[in-house]
């Protein structure tokens, strides 16, 4: 039995806690998102940089690398707007047999407007991945 001073304190507790678990929920959300932009950008830029390094050219480099970030970033339904791919291939110039890596720079501006709270903007994510250009095959 409820003391008659206790009367509507469980609907105030409710009106109390309903918005703060409703913003702890949305927070996870937002969280959830930027890991997994975050995970699936690096990802990207690995495998741009391992596309790059495979190509006979640097201009083939650089058009694979960007092809290969943006599909894995759309296979993992990251939107990215503007997404910025850029490949540093100047090993390509150097002579055969000289060691060489290949950089994939991805940046990525992932929207969190869409979870409807306030202060939540855009987040710019960038990574970078290297690989080894192969000393003993021909480079044009």
């Amino acid at each position: 039995m409820m003391v008659r001073e206790e009367r509507g304190s469980a609907a105030l507790e409710v009106a109390i806690g309903a918005p703060v678990m409703l913003l702890l929920v949305v927070l996870v959300v937002a969280g959830g998102r930027v890991a997994l932009a975050r995970q699936t950008v690096t990802a990207a830029a690995d495998s741009a940089a391992r596309a790059a390094s495979i190509s006979r050219t640097a201009p083939a480099a650089t058009s694979l690398a960007r092809n290969t970030a943006r599909s894995i970033l759309a296979a993992q339904q990251v939107d990215c707007r503007p997404l910025d791919v850029s490949v540093d291939a100047r090993a390509f110039a150097s002579a055969p047999g000289t060691p060489g890596n290949v950089q994939a720079t991805v940046t990525c501006h992932l929207d969190l407007t869409s979870l409807g709270l306030p202060g939540l903007g855009s987040l710019t994510i960038t990574e970078t991945g290297t690989s080894p250009l192969d000393t003993f095959r021909g480079r044009r």
